[in-house]
């Protein structure tokens, strides 16, 4: 059975938020079309949420609108809600259990921001034996930096997309997910 898995898509990184990614209007877009799918089927739907609790943090702070999950891909009743504090999603929560108790043997993944939470949780799902297929249209990133060197947005996405694909996770476009 597959189980959706969406990871941090919250207020703080869409227009006007404290860390605004490159496109994730469409991205959750994306996301959206995805869970819409799995609520039809009535197949698992796991939520996860990052609350900022380190000094110095700028964004995802607590009980701040910021750190809410976006509209779009809001939790229903009866879907799971995992909080975390770091980018690996199975660092010092329920994840894995969770995903486990639903018999899951495919866990599709969307979220926010590529090279950061999706990343490191893709590659720890892929250290527990989770198979992963991965959304790369429902995830979005932004411009870093590197040595007084910017990378752009879609040049981060294309090599953290290309990094994870074959190994970590089979790496589609949410049109392409077959349920």
């Amino acid at each position: 059975m597959k189980a959706l898995l969406i990871i941090d898509i919250q207020n703080d990184y869409f227009p006007g938020g404290k860390s605004e990614l490159a496109e994730p209007v469409e991205a959750a877009k994306n996301a959206a079309s995805a869970l819409r799918r799995f609520r039809e089927r009535s197949l698992p739907v796991i939520h996860v949420q990052h609350i900022n609790i380190h000094t110095g943090a700028a964004f995802l702070l607590p009980d701040t609108d910021g750190a809410q999950i976006y509209p779009s891909v809001t939790p229903l009743d009866g879907e799971r809600l995992v909080l975390k504090h770091t980018p690996n999603g199975f660092f010092k929560t329920d994840l894995l259990d969770i995903i486990k108790g639903f018999g899951t043997t495919e866990t599709v993944v969307c979220g926010m921001m590529t090279h950061m939470c999706i990343d490191t949780t893709v590659r720890a799902a892929h250290d527990y034996g989770l198979p992963v297929t991965l959304l790369h249209d429902a995830c979005a990133t932004k411009d870093l930096t590197f040595r007084n060197r910017t990378v752009p947005a879609a040049q981060v996405q294309a090599a953290f997309m290309a990094a994870l694909s074959g190994r970590f996770a089979e790496v589609i476009a949410a049109e392409e997910l077959v349920l």
